[in-house]
């Protein structure tokens, strides 16, 4: 609900107010479809690394057996570096490269498929960690989409008509004020006049 008063200054308040409001809400709106364009198009790239994650698990399960062969401690997960980015104002975190410490081992000691194998770990564990990003971020433009939404929608529904309203209802009493002067003032003169008659 709006708070106005019926006078001038508090007309004044309100137009200012409802201005920026209109002057806003074009902006507002184009954050809101940017953020729609980006939260669908983060939605198609946590699809398409579910299906490259699923591929890749596929993969190692196929080399299911040899597994067992594997010395487990040749490669672990080094950095994760991470970058900030900026998507129609929302700071949201980007996987920039993933590092892995890979210890030395006899290519003539060792299984042929080892170079396959820590390759194939790699890139399942890089796929994971892209996944999780691109759902962290996924989950960060909703929130900001329907935050956006939710403004848009108070702009348009609540504030510039309560805003537009309260100036009419002050605009019309105003005038109504101005009217009722007008014809006291009328009734004033035409007294005056008829006493005036009546002296004479």
């Amino acid at each position: 609900m709006i708070k106005f008063q019926y006078n001038k200054t508090s007309l004044q308040q309100l137009e200012k107010q409802l201005k920026i409001r209109l002057r806003t809400l074009p902006i507002i709106k184009n954050k809101e479809s940017a953020l729609r364009m980006e939260v669908k198009r983060c939605k198609n790239d946590a699809v398409m690394l579910e299906a490259r994650l699923e591929k890749e698990i596929q993969a190692y399960e196929a080399m299911f057996a040899l597994w067992s062969e594997f010395d487990a401690s040749l490669i672990k997960l080094g950095d994760v570096h991470l970058g900030v980015r900026k998507i129609a104002g929302v700071r949201v975190p980007m996987m920039e490269n993933v590092e892995f410490e890979v210890r030395p081992f006899s290519m003539f000691n060792s299984p042929k498929w080892y170079t396959d194998g820590i390759y194939l770990l790699k890139e399942l564990a890089r796929t994971a960690i892209e996944r999780e990003f691109t759902l962290a971020k996924l989950n960060l433009l909703e929130h900001a989409r329907k935050k956006t939404t939710q403004k848009v929608n108070l702009f348009e529904k609540v504030q510039i008509p309560g805003y537009q309203d309260a100036l009419r209802k002050i605009k019309r009493f105003m005038e109504d004020e101005e009217n009722l002067s007008k014809s006291s003032q009328k009734i004033m003169k035409s007294h005056q006049e008829q006493r005036k008659e009546e002296e004479a």
